[in-house]
């Protein structure tokens, strides 16, 4: 995988993946993306490249000067999610923009989330347009693939956590729940929402209020008003 961009490319020298050739277009950039990811030169090959090869190599013209080749992304396991005390889950059910994703990624991670978890099909998956969206919080944040959002959705309510989707026009406000213990947060695709079999897999819906004229948030705002809403809950149990 070719991943791109200064975060980006600052992040996957900093977590599990093997990268083994680094371009840059000038060598005071590429040195001061080594020393941002606090790594030396073993991270393999190093590259000089001007802005028109970087653009081809990683398919963009958003690379921001660097990229990098790093091994495939790897996915957690699902039921691994669920094993620590008290988690913090956002599953998404079949959002489709690599943006969306991305940004969701990083609003998990930034609240120390304990995972997301998308489907397999008719989803967005971890792509290098995806890690430049999360800015590289795709390396630090476990990302599981599932068969069936509805049955992990199941396995997560036998694993005593509670499972909100929200859901425009649901009646219990996102600052309702009081989100002690294990909690799943579940955000709909773009357009469509929750699909009605994921929707009744939640024990709750929730919303956000909506006081202008836009009749509904972008997924990814939603997505960071309700992690942090449970994270400022929880901090003050």
């Amino acid at each position: 995988m070719i991943v791109y961009g200064r975060n980006a490319v600052r992040e996957v020298l900093r977590g599990p993946r093997t990268v083994s050739r680094l371009w840059a277009t000038t060598r005071t950039a590429r040195e001061e993306w080594l020393a941002g990811a606090g790594v030396g030169a073993g991270v393999g090959a190093l590259e000089l490249a001007d802005g028109g090869e970087l653009e081809r190599l990683c398919g963009s013209a958003d690379h921001q000067g660097v990229c990098a080749e790093a091994s495939d992304y790897l996915y957690a396991d699902p039921a691994d999610l669920l094993t620590g005390p008290a988690p913090l889950i956002v599953a998404l059910d079949e959002i489709q923009d690599p943006q969306n994703l991305g940004a969701i990624c990083r609003t998990a991670e930034c609240a120390g989330a304990t995972g997301v978890v998308v489907p397999e099909r008719r989803a967005a998956l971890v792509t290098p347009a995806v890690c430049k969206a999360s800015a590289g919080a795709v390396e630090h944040i476990a990302i599981a693939v599932v068969r069936n959002l509805a049955d992990f959705l199941a396995d997560a309510k036998a694993a005593d956590c509670w499972v909100y989707g929200a859901a425009a026009g649901a009646r219990m406000a996102y600052d309702q729940p009081d989100y002690r213990g294990g909690v799943v947060c579940v955000l709909g695709s773009e357009g469509r929402g929750l699909r009605p079999r994921v929707a009744a897999a939640c024990d709750e819906l929730i919303s956000l209020p909506l006081r202008g004229r836009i009749d509904a948030l972008n997924v990814s705002a939603t997505a960071a008003v309700v992690v942090y809403e449970i994270l400022q809950r929880r901090a003050a149990i």
